[in-house]
């Protein structure tokens, strides 16, 4: 979320592990969102809440390691298919 904020971007995670679902994403939040970033290393329930949305699947490790890195990947990308 910090590197998300450091780059001027809002920044809403939902987590779903053993436990279940937390901090589950509103439909508003997912309408209202540029890009969704999926950070899985196994299958997750209700990815169809995505369709239509640009969704950019990484490893956990990935996004852990180096979130601003990943971020700004997407941007670029987002950028140039904008052009």
């Amino acid at each position: 979320m910090e590197a998300a904020k450091e780059l001027g971007h809002e920044c809403t995670i939902e987590t779903q592990g053993t436990i279940g679902v937390e901090n589950q994403l509103l439909k508003e939040d997912i309408e209202t969102c540029d890009v969704v970033i999926l950070a899985v290393d196994v299958k997750i329930s209700g990815e169809e809440r995505f369709r239509g949305k640009p969704v950019v699947r990484v490893r956990t490790t990935e996004a852990l390691k180096n979130p601003k890195g990943l971020l700004e990947s997407i941007e670029k990308k987002l950028k140039e298919k904008a052009k």
